[in-house]
C-alpha cells in the first residue's frame, strides 16, 4: 500500500507540464510544433535554449520535489527502504509526465523528470547520467542518443550500486530497485523508438543544446 501512496504523491506532483504551460503563455501548444514532444528538446527547437533550460528545470524539480516529500513523510517510520519508496515517487512522476490523463496521455519523454527522479533516488547517479548525456549528446549532436545512453547508465549504476552495499537495503528491496530502474529504461527506450529507427538510418536530427534554435529545424 504505501508503494502506491508514493507512487501516487509522484503521480500528482508528475501532472505539471512545464512545456505545456510554457507553451500556452507564448499562445501555442507545444505538441502541434516540431517533433509534436511536449519536452524539453523540442521546446529548444521551438522557442529557444532559455525556455527549453526552463523547461528542464520544471520538469527536474517536480520528480525531485515528489521524492523529497516521499522522504520527509515516511523517512522514519520506513527507514530500511526509503530509498525504494522515493524510486517510486520519482516513477510515479515519470509515468505522469509521459502520460498526463488531462492532455490526452500525450506528453514528453520523460527525459528531464527522470534526471530529477535519479537525483531524488542517489545523486551520484545523476551525475554519472550527466556525464554520459555530454559525453555522447555534445560531440554527436544528437540528444536523443544522450538520454538513451543515460538511461542505459542509471541502471547500470543502480545495479552496481545495490551490489556493492551503498543502498543500504535488504535483498528484497534491491531486486525490486533492479526491476523499477530496468522498467524506466526500457519506458525510456520504448518512448524514444522513432528516435532509434532514425538514428539507424542516419536520419535523426541534430539538436545544438547552447544555440537559440535548432540549425536542423
Amino acid at each position: 500500500m504505501i508503494r502506491i501512496v508514493c507512487f501516487g504523491i509522484g503521480y500528482l506532483f508528475g501532472l505539471f507540464q512545464t512545456s505545456y504551460i510554457i507553451g500556452r503563455i507564448h499562445g501555442i501548444d507545444i505538441r502541434n510544433y516540431g517533433s509534436g514532444n511536449a519536452g524539453t528538446t523540442n521546446m529548444i527547437r521551438t522557442l529557444g535554449t532559455k525556455w527549453g533550460l526552463i523547461t528542464f528545470a520544471g520538469d527536474f524539480l517536480k520528480s525531485y520535489l515528489a521524492a523529497i516529500v516521499v522522504g520527509l513523510l515516511f523517512g522514519k517510520r520506513y527507514a530500511d527502504c526509503i530509498l525504494l519508496l522515493r524510486l517510486y515517487a520519482g516513477v510515479g512522476a515519470v509515468i505522469a509526465h509521459d502520460f498526463p490523463f488531462y492532455m490526452n496521455f500525450k506528453g514528453g519523454k520523460g527525459v528531464a523528470a527522470s534526471a530529477g527522479m535519479a537525483m531524488g533516488f542517489k545523486p551520484v547517479l545523476l551525475g554519472f547520467g550527466l556525464l554520459v548525456f555530454l559525453g555522447v549528446s555534445i560531440p554527436t549532436g544528437y540528444v536523443s542518443a544522450g538520454s538513451l545512453s543515460c538511461y542505459v547508465a542509471f541502471f547500470l549504476g543502480t545495479v552496481v550500486m545495490g551490489l556493492t552495499g551503498q543502498l543500504h537495503m535488504a535483498q528484497a528491496f534491491l531486486i525490486e530497485t533492479d526491476v523499477l530502474a530496468f522498467l524506466m529504461m526500457a519506458l525510456c527506450w520504448w518512448q524514444h523508438r522513432n528516435n532509434i529507427v532514425r538514428l539507424m538510418n542516419g536520419t535523426e536530427r541534430k539538436t545544438s543544446l547552447f544555440k537559440k534554435k535548432s540549425e536542423t529545424e
